[in-house]
């Protein structure tokens, strides 16, 4: 039999790393598995300057393998494997992933968020052929090109800025004519003279053969369509919840998002939840970081009391 954990941490970004660093400080032996390279969606942010601690700001990559590193500086161990299966069994979990089988007693998921999809004919089809959710990974293919930003929050506003220093034009289309976008990142965005603003306009169809040519657009208010010339378009229009593989087994709200106690634990005793895969009315950085720490400390408590 597999020896036994004391938690598994199931995702590696913000909340998933300071987890790891909280539980191993605390000597608990821990295990974080991660589908991909540990970051999460912040280690594709070009900058964040709302971080305490770093006044100049700081890229999101450099800012998670910083968390990485101090993480495994303190004893965790990190395994890039993608989780199969949870069983409940009496008093431990057993979680099934694709290169092994781990007991433990506790885990805390923080498996994040994804973008989004617009839903419309020619997004799957063009997907990394122009269709991206990711300026950072993507953006360097544009330069000196015109490209689409699509949403009205505050990652659109901030990736269509950084794409600003690439392309020859970012044309900025959202659904309604105010933006939920911090007031920071919409003044910056307006008065950037790359910045074309296409407000109460929705996509209706992304066009091109092998790659993206253009966006079919309509106008909500006025029914008016049109169409506009671009090489790229970048999708911001909300998050999905990475929850599928829980439903049924924990408690989830009407968006997939799992629901939690004060203490971050789930509907299942012993099992947390962090970061931005939670119901909260706020999904930052630093809120996912802040979880990470309480949900550490309340899996602790929890092994306490087990004992």
């Amino acid at each position: 039999m597999n020896a036994m954990l004391d938690t598994v941490i199931i995702g590696g970004g913000a909340a998933g790393l300071t987890a790891g660093l909280y539980t191993s400080r605390a000597n608990m032996k821990t295990i974080l598995l991660e589908k991909f390279a540990p970051g999460g969606q912040t280690a594709l942010t070009a900058f964040v300057e709302n971080y305490p601690g770093f006044p100049d700001g700081i890229s999101g990559f450099e800012l998670m393998e910083n968390m990485r590193n101090q993480a495994v500086h303190f004893g965790l161990e990190i395994r890039t494997t993608e989780v199969k299966f949870i069983n409940r069994h009496d008093e431990f979990f057993c979680i099934g992933t694709t290169a092994c089988e781990l007991n433990t007693r506790t885990i805390i998921i923080c498996t994040g968020v994804r973008p989004r999809k617009l839903g419309v004919p020619g997004e799957q089809e063009l997907f990394g052929r122009g269709v991206s959710t990711c300026a950072t990974c993507d953006g360097a293919f544009y330069r000196d090109m015109e490209v689409a930003v699509i949403g009205g929050g505050d990652s659109a506003l901030d990736e269509g800025l950084y794409l600003t220093r690439l392309a020859s034009k970012v044309h900025i289309i959202h659904r309604r004519d105010r933006f939920r976008a911090l007031p920071t990142y919409v003044t910056k965005a307006r008065e950037h003279p790359k910045a074309v603003f296409h407000t109460d306009t929705v996509v209706t169809s992304i066009n091109g053969e092998q790659s993206v040519e253009s966006l079919a657009l309509r106008n909500v208010k006025t029914g008016e369509e049109s169409i506009l010339p671009v090489a790229g378009v970048f999708m911001y229009i909300g998050l999905v919840p990475n929850t599928e593989m829980f439903a049924g087994f924990l408690e989830l709200d009407e968006g997939g998002f799992i629901k939690v106690d004060f203490n971050l634990q789930t509907s299942v005793p012993g099992i947390f939840a962090a970061g931005d895969v939670r119901v909260t009315p706020l999904r930052q950085i630093i809120t996912a970081a802040s979880d990470g720490a309480v949900a550490a400390y309340a899996a602790g408590k929890f092994l306490e009391h087990l004992e």
